[in-house]
């Protein structure tokens, strides 16, 4: 058998239509009332941050990332990362992980927020949330709220209630 190269780049207008349908796949419709959803919504995420993975001219995986308001800072929200069904275990997560997490910190960015899987993320240097440090404004499982600094002492100088960008100042 044949093996396709995989091929990580940064996230193309021309992908929108291919990463919507593999998050169709990977999350279903009620993807839409989650929590980190609606904090995306009617945001644009930051193309900069976001990368895509193909193998050949096939999409098979995601990664994004937005801007957040914690308080008053500025963060970061990653997600969602999907990597289509039939290609998982292959580490193209981690690889989209990586270039990600690699961009925000060369772009001077200090926090990255995402609700998930902490034994996953772990390996990426995400953290469980404190319990009471940050409010989200829907439910979610604080159990699954993580945050990766991507630059010392960050975090302790963040705290409030996770808003998106478009919200007005509190």
């Amino acid at each position: 058998m044949t093996s396709l190269p995989l091929l990580i780049r940064q996230e193309h207008a021309e992908d929108a239509q291919g990463i919507d349908r593999l998050h169709a796949r990977a999350f279903g419709p009620g993807r839409y009332a989650r929590t980190p959803y609606r904090l995306r919504e009617g945001v644009s995420h930051c193309p900069e941050l976001s990368f895509t993975a193909l193998v050949g001219t096939f999409l098979v995986g995601s990664v994004r990332i937005g801007p957040i308001r914690v308080g008053t800072s500025d963060a970061l929200m990653l997600g969602p990362l999907t990597v289509d069904p039939s290609f998982e275990g292959r580490g193209i997560g981690s690889a989209l992980m990586r270039r990600s997490l690699d961009a925000a910190r060369a772009g001077g960015h200090a926090l990255v927020l995402l609700v998930g899987d902490a034994p996953y993320y772990a390996r990426f240097g995400f953290e469980r949330v404190p319990a009471g440090a940050l409010a989200l404004p829907g439910p979610v499982d604080p159990a699954r709220v993580l945050w990766c600094e991507l630059l010392d002492g960050a975090f302790a100088r963040t705290s409030g209630t996770v808003l998106s960008p478009r919200s007005p100042q509190v």
